[in-house]
C-alpha cells in the first residue's frame, strides 16, 4: 500500500516517468484533464481563501466557533489541492492506458463538508455565539 502511494507521488513530480506509459491519448483528452485540475485547484484556492477570511474578519464569532470553521475551510482547500494532482495524474495514466477514469467520492466529501461549514455559520448567527 505504501509503495503504491509514493509510486504515485513520484508520477506528480515527474511527468516524463508518466508519458512513458502506455500510449499519448488525443492531445484534447489531456487538455481537458488539465482544465479540470485547474478548476479542482481554484476551488482550493477559494476555500483557503474563506478560511482565512472567517479566522481575519468574523472576529465577532466565538474564538472556538470562528476556528472550527477556519480550520474546516483550510483543511477542505489542502485537501482538494492533493485531490487535483492527484486526480489528474491517475486519469492521465488511465487515458495513456485504455483504461476507464477513477472515480472519486471526493466531490461527495467535499460537498458535505461545505454544507457542515455552513450550517456551523448559521447556527453561531442564529444562536448568537458571539465572542465574550
Amino acid at each position: 500500500m505504501i509503495r503504491k502511494v509514493v509510486a504515485t507521488v513520484r508520477l506528480w513530480f515527474s511527468p516524463g516517468r508518466l508519458r512513458a506509459e502506455g500510449v499519448t491519448p488525443d492531445y484534447r483528452f489531456s487538455l481537458a484533464n488539465e482544465r479540470t485540475f485547474l478548476a479542482w485547484l481554484r476551488t482550493a484556492l477559494a476555500l483557503l481563501a474563506g478560511g482565512i477570511a472567517v479566522d481575519q474578519f468574523l472576529t465577532d464569532l466565538r474564538w472556538a466557533v470562528r476556528t472550527a470553521v477556519a480550520l474546516i475551510l483550510l483543511a477542505g482547500g489542502a485537501l482538494c489541492a492533493v485531490r487535483a494532482v492527484n486526480h489528474w495524474v491517475r486519469s492521465e495514466r488511465a487515458m495513456r492506458r485504455g483504461e476507464d477514469l477513477p472515480v472519486s467520492r471526493f466531490p461527495a466529501l467535499l460537498a458535505v463538508g461545505t454544507a457542515v461549514t455552513a450550517l456551523l455559520v448559521m447556527a453561531a448567527v442564529l444562536f448568537g455565539w458571539a465572542g465574550a
